[in-house]
């Protein structure tokens, strides 16, 4: 018993030693200051489909993609597990046995064959961006590791070595290695893609497959081989993945719609994972297309598509510029956005109000002819007259002077109005609109026009355009679904561009003062697509119209997003559909209102020479014979005015010269009568 007693008090002592180690290895562990573990990742938009559009990097220029383990290839986890830390779910943080093995190995091959680290020390490291070759270094990522795994569940940590291993250069992260290195994301990856993903963070830079091949081979075919060895693969998995070829460039991040997510990420600063309407394939499309349509421009001309699905008001694609990082196109403007002058595009509008206020249908007759209101006096874009046209004809044509004349009987703020109801705000240069809101005087841009023809394509009815996902928002009444339905179908007989197909489509071209802006927008049954081309500078383009430049573009591009065009619905049952002579009176013709009705007996009628004649020609002048109409009269010969203020209904006018002429003459009060002639040769 005696002799027991030492013994007794040797044990005692040995065990309060060591329980006096272990509680102060525990305090030392627990008062451990941990690096920051929440860092920042980069930025990502997406389309309606979950695909990326654009990612961008973080603060100090990495690409830092944020993943989740069940993101990522379960393969290429086993595979890391297996090479890198086998016992990771087991170990407290360190790995005792690695760093025995990883001693035994120096010592005997008298240099580092393998490392002791384990997948927690190395997020350690990583955190700390701290050394490995020095023992206070490691001691002090033996500390963090321990501290880790107390503080944070495997899933954690293992989560955080997915977020921050390095892959080579600004590549943080197996998301980001899997994008810059395969194009992908990590959830499908081959064998020989999980490898290397496996074999990089060892020695990234020195290892990278686009400035060393040899290297980054060798080093995948050791993970290759050692997994073969432990059973992980197969010998022909193996085998087959150690000659796939490795990747000799990093692939770009997606950079789609630059100017619509910067803009969307500016609206919400919170948000890390931005989901948009934006249909990815759709956008790359269009983007190529738009590029391409341009590459023979001058350098300084842009462009721009909008593209939105009428029926929900989701904007589908958005380029707006051919190139974003072309300066000399200016290409950081976004053109979808720029206030410019429409030109014609708001006429479909002016001549909708006119059918649902009973001024007009598209068989009423209106007089194309000289006109003054007050000091302004319009003109059509060829500077000629046709006389008495159809509105049809009229809007086909995109003539001036009848939608003037429609302006002025419902007054701009009519006008104005329906654009506030299509939820559009033009800038106005005066402050007070006037006639000439109807050939391009106000500011509008591309996506404000898209949006009021959606609204007619939509059957009148308007609802706000939007990038962001949702419920279809509540629409507010613009023009009747009649009125829509008939600029509908005076737009779709509009003759497409060579090689386009006819009735495809509803469109509409307009060109501003000066050829500064080339337009064209149009719908089918489901889309709804604007083009827009100039200078974001607002220089004029000489010889750029709506029709030859933007109107190819739109036909393109409405073709190229989908197999075949949407048919354009059918009429609504209140549609009037009749011809000219079995219009109600009051609509056969325009008449501004409280005009007085005139006696048809007392209009202007050409006697002589009668429509259809073959005259000679000559070189005197041609006679003309007129009964009724009260003077005094206009003689135009094929839309230019030859005589003015003539009072005789007998006159004469320079002959035009042989061939086909049409011959007008206008009366006092607008009225006017019209022949068809022929003049030999």
């Amino acid at each position: 018993m005696i002799r027991a007693a030492p013994i007794l008090f040797a044990l005692g002592l040995s065990l309060a030693v060591a329980g006096g180690l272990r509680d102060a290895g525990a305090r030392w562990v627990a008062t451990t200051d941990l690096p920051p573990v929440l860092a920042e990742t980069s930025r990502e938009v997406v389309d309606r489909h979950g695909h990326l559009l654009r990612v961008f990097p973080v603060e100090d220029g990495r690409w830092r993609l944020a993943v989740r383990t069940h993101d990522v290839d379960r393969r290429f986890i086993e595979m890391l597990l297996r090479y890198e830390d086998r016992r990771f779910w087991r170990h407290p943080g360190v790995d005792p046995l690695a760093l025995i093995r990883a001693a035994g190995q120096a010592v005997r091959h008298g240099r580092v064959v393998s490392g002791g680290s384990t997948l927690t020390m190395q997020v350690a490291r990583l955190l700390e961006n701290g050394s490995t070759g020095v023992w206070p270094g490691k001691l002090r990522q033996i500390r963090v590791a321990l501290a880790l795994e107390q503080r944070f569940s495997k899933e954690e940590i293992f989560s955080l070595y997915l977020l921050h291993a390095p892959y080579g250069g600004n590549l943080e992260g197996v998301r980001s290695a899997s994008r810059a290195w395969f194009g992908k994301d990590p959830r499908r990856l081959t064998v020989a893609e999980a490898a290397l993903l496996v074999a990089l963070p060892q020695a990234p830079e020195v290892r990278r497959p686009d400035r060393n091949q040899g290297q980054a081979r060798a080093a995948r075919d050791r993970v290759l081989t050692r997994l073969a060895d432990q059973g992980v693969l197969s010998q022909a998995e193996a085998e087959g993945a150690g000659h796939a070829a490795l990747p000799r460039r990093q692939a770009r991040f997606p950079a789609h719609a630059p100017h619509l997510t910067e803009a969307a990420l500016r609206a919400d600063q919170t948000v890390h994972r931005l989901r948009l309407t934006l249909d990815g394939a759709m956008q790359a499309r269009l983007e190529r297309l738009l590029a391409e349509a341009l590459a023979d421009a001058p350098p300084q001309v842009s462009g721009a598509i909008l593209v939105a699905d009428h029926r929900t008001g989701e904007i589908l694609a958005s380029v707006g510029a051919p190139d974003y990082t072309d300066t000399a196109r200016q290409g950081f403007v976004d053109m979808t956005r720029a206030v410019r002058s429409p030109g014609s595009t708001l006429k479909p509008l002016i001549y909708g109000l006119a059918f649902d206020q009973g001024l007009a249908h598209p068989e009423t007759l209106i007089h194309d002819g000289p006109v003054r209101f007050g000091r302004y006096a319009p003109q059509n874009f060829d500077g000629q007259f046709r006389g008495d046209v159809r509105i049809r004809d009229a809007l086909h044509l995109s003539l001036n002077i009848p939608v003037v004349k429609l302006t002025r009987a419902l007054g701009p703020a009519r006008v104005m109005s329906a654009l506030s109801r299509a939820g559009v705000q033009p800038h106005l240069p005066g402050g007070r609109p006037g006639l000439a809101i109807s050939l391009g005087g106000l500011g509008l841009s591309l996506t404000d026009l898209v949006q009021l023809y959606s609204a007619i394509a939509r059957g009148g009815e308007a609802i706000p355009l939007r990038y962001s996902a949702g419920s279809v928002p509540h629409g507010a009444r613009m023009i009747s679904a009649s009125a829509a339905w008939h600029l509908g179908d005076i737009l779709s007989d509009l003759a497409a561009p060579p090689g386009a197909p006819n009735g495809a489509m509803a469109y509409k071209t307009g060109t501003s003062y000066g050829h500064r802006d080339a337009w064209a927008i149009g719908w089918d049954g489901q889309h709804v697509v604007g083009v827009w081309v100039g200078r974001p500078d607002g220089t004029p383009v000489p010889g750029a119209f709506g029709a030859s430049v933007a109107a190819p573009i739109l036909f393109r591009a409405l073709g190229g997003i989908k197999p075949q065009f949407a048919p354009l619905p059918p009429p609504p049952p209140e549609t009037l559909i009749v011809g000219s002579a079995t219009l109600p009176q009051p609509l056969q013709r325009f008449r501004p209102p409280g005009s007085v009705q005139t006696d048809r007996a007392d209009t202007p009628e050409l006697t002589f020479p009668p429509t259809g004649a073959l005259l000679a020609s000559g070189d005197g002048p041609l006679t003309l014979k007129l009964r009724g109409g009260v003077p005094p009269y206009s003689v135009l010969t094929n839309g230019s005015p030859v005589l003015t203020g003539s009072h005789s209904r007998e006159m004469q006018v320079p002959s035009p010269g042989p061939g086909f002429s049409a011959i007008t003459v206008v009366d006092a009060r607008g009225q006017s009568t019209r022949v068809d002639i022929r003049l030999s040769d």
